[in-house]
């Protein structure tokens, strides 16, 4: 493990343990830096590779193991700390059921801080990206689901929206380069489940790839993946343009060579490269209003360690990942393992968008994903906490 940075307000760092059960009255809310180096580069020293972690916990902690919650693409951890409009968020929420919490920002972004001599290139989302497809897809009409959002505060999620410029706000630079930040995030997210012990992952979008990769290489760590519309579909990106034929491929080149992730994973046969996967389009969609999945060319090579992990993939009735999910998780059934699916609408929960943690109802879809863990994960606490 590389050398790893101390957080002194707290007194931990990554390669000591973290704080125990008996030090929850005393250090209930913190901080720590998990993974990083120093580096030097272009003949200035600095620490790279450093993920920023702040978690809570509650005066009395019930359930047998924390959840580690991971945002995606221009977001960082604030997702998960309130709502735009100041409602309490997941982290509150969890902590209230008797979980440990740790809220991560990803390498090179945020409190973790930005790097782009070290890293490469970034780039950041334009409001237009958030209107048309995560928070006021209503007014847009690119793909079929998107009329029935009705979750986002204050109405369509727009410029002029308070609740909009607020989520505007807080959007950050992230890396132009999606493999570089696999590479960055893995490692560093590997070094808190080894400081911690034993946890429970809440990915969203971008971060599902790294649940996926965190289960293959920590099976015995990973005690369950919540996938909140993760990062997909496997293999190729797709490009939403409305109308009768509302979908594209985005390019001939995949997105994500491995299916779920653009790093290595373990494959049963074993493969030497990406190109040894074999990629087949399906002929038609599973329902109406799908896109057309990419799978495996049958027989499918198996995926033994991310098998392992329970792991539910938690769908808005309203999101463009309503369009996919399902090609998610028929590529995970066929390499052997078997998702769950948290369809909400199916729960009674309905309207919502990509960004479900922040709207309207996002305590119904907390509470909907707590009732899934806690039937779901269960055992020895042989966390740290």
């Amino acid at each position: 493990m590389m050398k790893t940075f101390c957080a002194s307000v707290v007194l931990l760092c990554a390669a000591a343990s973290a704080p125990s059960a008996a030090d929850a009255p005393t250090l209930r809310d913190g901080y720590v830096f998990v993974g990083g180096h120093y580096e030097t580069v272009n003949g200035r020293t600095a620490a790279v590779g450093q993920m920023f972690v702040e978690y809570h916990r509650p005066a009395t902690i019930t359930q047998p193991y924390p959840v580690v919650m991971v945002h995606g693409s221009a977001q960082t951890g604030v997702n998960f700390l309130g709502t735009p409009d100041g409602r309490p968020g997941w982290a509150q929420r969890f902590v209230e059921k008797g979980f440990a919490v740790y809220v991560v920002d990803q390498v090179g972004r945020g409190r973790s801080g930005d790097n782009p001599e070290a890293y490469g290139p970034y780039t950041r989302l334009q409001p237009s990206d958030l209107e048309d497809l995560y928070t006021g897809q209503e007014t847009r009409n690119l793909f079929p689901q998107a009329r029935l959002h009705t979750q986002w505060p204050g109405g369509p999620g727009v410029r002029g929206n308070p609740a909009f410029d607020q989520f505007f706000a807080s959007q950050v630079p992230y890396l132009a380069s999606a493999v570089k930040t696999e590479e960055l995030v893995d490692p560093a997210l590997a070094d808190l489940l080894q400081t911690i012990g034993p946890a429970v992952l809440l990915t969203h979008s971008q971060a599902g790839v790294f649940g996926f990769a965190a289960s293959d290489q920590h099976p015995d760590l990973v005690k369950a993946h919540v996938a909140v519309e993760p990062n997909g579909p496997p293999f190729f990106d797709i490009r939403f343009k409305g109308g009768a034929d509302w979908w594209e491929k985005a390019s001939d080149a995949p997105a994500r060579a491995y299916g779920l992730t653009r790093v290595p994973l373990t494959f049963d046969p074993p493969i030497h490269t990406a190109g040894d996967l074999a990629i087949v389009q399906a002929d038609r969609p599973t329902r109406a209003d799908q896109i057309r999945c990419w799978l495996q060319r049958e027989p499918a090579r198996k995926l033994p360690n991310i098998a392992k992990v329970p792991t539910v993939i938690v769908t808005g009735e309203a999101s463009f990942r309503a369009t996919m999910d399902d090609c998610t998780s028929a590529f995970l059934e066929q390499a052997g393992a078997r998702p769950d699916r948290l369809d909400l609408a199916a729960h009674d929960i309905h309207g919502n968008g990509h960004m479900m943690m922040l709207e309207a109802n996002n305590i119904a879809v907390a509470d909907a994903i707590i009732a899934w863990v806690e039937a779901h994960v269960a055992g020895k606490d042989d966390s740290k906490r």
